[in-house]
């Protein structure tokens, strides 16, 4: 078990050394934004919005490095082994994967080149600038490319001005955007939205009152005009 563990420790110091540097970041997001005809984040992830995503995608993101060391160590003896266990996934290692590549077909050793990159990521700039970047390159579903264009589109309204509702839908959208397209899924999307909510209220950051106030209506008959989705949330 120590030999294992040191052998991890000795491969992820070395891929260190390998995986590309990470001071051009925030330049690629800005180039994807743009290759997808959206507006990058420019300023701070408004709190709303930022509570619902790390409540739902990565409730410790303000105390981790970059990875997971649980999910990392099962992603380095995957790589090692060739199995298939590629464990969870930080926010700076899903934006590794927008900025550096790495489709959903990557196994294990993409995976851990992946980890690496996330550290590197949290070496190198701080955590609203990682959420910054991460809420520019995104997808939504619908054809929205960032938070941006996803609050828009979506409510017609900028970031700082979701209601908890509308920012719990935005974070619930981004596990499969199109299954929980608001428009084309109202109630699959209210049904996520939820999920979300709840994971607020887990882990504090709304009462359980202002979440079930906060729910959308759901509903089956689907809306091609955004304008259901706008009234109920």
């Amino acid at each position: 078990m120590v030999l294992s563990l040191a052998m991890l420790v000795a491969i992820f110091a070395v891929a260190l050394t390998v995986v590309p540097d990470v001071g051009d970041a925030d330049q690629r997001a800005a180039d994807l934004a743009r290759s997808h005809h959206a507006r990058g984040t420019s300023s701070a992830v408004p709190p709303r919005f930022a509570a619902a995503l790390l409540a739902t995608e990565n409730s410790r993101f303000y105390s981790d490095v970059g990875i997971d060391p649980v999910s990392v160590a099962r992603v380095f003896a995957s790589a090692v082994s060739g199995s298939g266990d590629v464990g969870g996934a930080t926010l700076e290692q899903q934006l590794a994967k927008q900025l550096y590549g790495g489709g959903s077909s990557a196994g294990a050793r993409r995976k851990a080149e992946q980890a690496v990159l996330a550290v590197k990521l949290y070496s190198h700039f701080d955590k609203p600038q990682i959420l910054r970047m991460y809420a520019s390159v995104v997808y939504f579903g619908h054809g929205y490319w960032g938070l941006d264009a996803a609050s828009e589109g979506y409510f017609g309204r900028a970031p700082s001005q979701l209601t908890w509702g509308q920012a719990a839908l935005l974070a619930g959208l981004l596990q499969a955007p199109s299954a929980y397209d608001p428009i084309r899924h109202p109630a699959r999307a209210c049904a996520r939205q939820q999920h979300v909510l709840a994971r607020l209220v887990a882990t504090g950051q709304l009462s359980s009152r202002a979440a079930a106030t906060a729910a959308c209506a759901g509903s089956s008959t689907e809306d091609s005009s955004g304008e259901a989705l706008r009234n109920h949330v």
